[in-house]
């Protein structure tokens, strides 16, 4: 491994502060600074991970030339904005889902990002956890046999989240449910046609003009046989929450289980049995390998993105690890920028589709790998 050292500033600090001790542990990070408006926040976060450099101004961090990584945690309406004012800092970005709010903003990052140069990561946790590597792996290795369907859905009560999130369009932050239907096979979403179903409370309806309390989508593999079902709620739908996928091949097929540690079931013609899904802390660094089943959050000290996604399937060690191997080694991370895009624009036109009554909508030609 390199002995690099890259400085990292984290932003956004609610979820944000899982990545801390993450950083601090790895090899090839320097855990540099932080960032956040509430001062009082900021010091006492600062204060219980050592970490010196200090910033409550998003564009006074980005002067420091000192800065290698940006790595943004802050609410999605914010990171089109953070993200190219990152790249064209030249600092490498990373930022967690969704990539954007708008297929514009999409385009801006993808943009910037070619022009700088830059590193960019969507740090999509779903495509790090354990269960995606074990069926990844499995289809790699061939056993899984050729892909013909995959469903995926992600079903939550987001009554209590900040406000922002009242009234989203399901679609709109959808990429946990996209993400592992387009990865397994290194493929990209060509063309989405989408319903909408049920209403929300009509106090919601305002903010982005978004009536339904459930969408769901069928998304088009591009230069392939393969289609996609993606299920997203977000609001007035009893329901314990779930973030699924399920992989039909011809081989042996993976069913993620309906309510949460029933097990995973894989299906081998007329067997099915249920699997027990691996750690997968062996694929990283020994330092940081321990994080996969403990960080920053546990039972007593909780963040709702963490909780209510069962710890994000031990996802965030490899997210780091992953973004800051690519840049020593100089070469794209997944997600990078035209995958980030490809994946969110996805949810984004499907939620288009569904308010013109299911009409087939195609992806940009942007968001293909050239």
């Amino acid at each position: 491994m390199s002995a690099k050292k890259l400085n990292i500033a984290i932003v956004g600090l609610s979820f944000g502060a899982e990545f801390i001790p993450i950083y601090q542990a790895h090899e090839n990070a320097n855990m540099y600074a932080i960032c956040q408006r509430n001062e009082e926040s900021l010091n006492q976060i600062g204060d219980t991970y050592k970490v010196e450099k200090r910033y409550t101004d998003y564009e006074e961090l980005l002067k420091d030339p000192e800065i290698d990584i940006v790595h943004i945690n802050t609410p999605p309406f914010m990171h089109a904005d953070q993200t190219v004012a990152a790249l064209e800092a030249g600092k490498h970005a990373a930022c967690t889902i969704p990539m954007a709010m708008s297929v514009e903003d999409c385009k801006r990052i993808v943009e910037a990002q070619e022009k700088s140069g830059k590193t960019y990561m969507m740090m999509e946790t779903v495509v790090y956890s354990r269960e995606y590597l074990y069926v990844k792996e499995l289809y790699d290795k061939g056993e899984m046999g050729k892909l013909q369907f995959l469903r995926s859905s992600h079903q939550q009560d987001m009554a209590g989240w900040p406000g922002y999130w009242e009234g989203l369009p399901p679609m709109y932050n959808a990429t946990h449910a996209i993400s592992p239907t387009l990865a397994i096979g290194g493929n990209e979403a060509e063309s989405v046609q989408c319903i909408g179903s049920g209403t929300i409370d009509e106090a919601m309806h305002a903010q982005y003009g978004s009536p339904f309390c459930i969408e769901s989508a069928h998304i088009k593999f591009r230069n392939s046989d393969l289609y996609a079902e993606v299920t997203r709620s977000l609001f007035d739908v009893a329901r314990q929450y779930r973030e699924s996928f399920d992989v039909h091949c011809s081989k042996k097929s993976f069913e993620w289980s309906l309510i949460e540690d029933d097990g995973h079931i894989m299906h081998t013609g007329e067997s099915p049995e249920r699997v027990e899904v691996p750690d997968y802390a062996h694929r990283l660094p020994g330092s940081i390998a321990k994080f996969t089943t403990k960080g920053v959050y546990d039972d007593d000290n909780t963040h709702l993105s963490f909780a209510q996604g069962g710890g994000h399937g031990g996802s965030h060690p490899h997210l780091v690890h992953e973004l800051l191997d690519a840049i020593i080694n100089e070469r794209e991370p997944y997600p990078n920028a035209r995958q980030g895009a490809n994946i969110t624009c996805s949810g984004i036109l499907s939620h288009e589709s569904a308010m013109n009554g299911g009409k087939k909508i195609m992806l940009p030609e942007w968001t293909f790998s050239k």
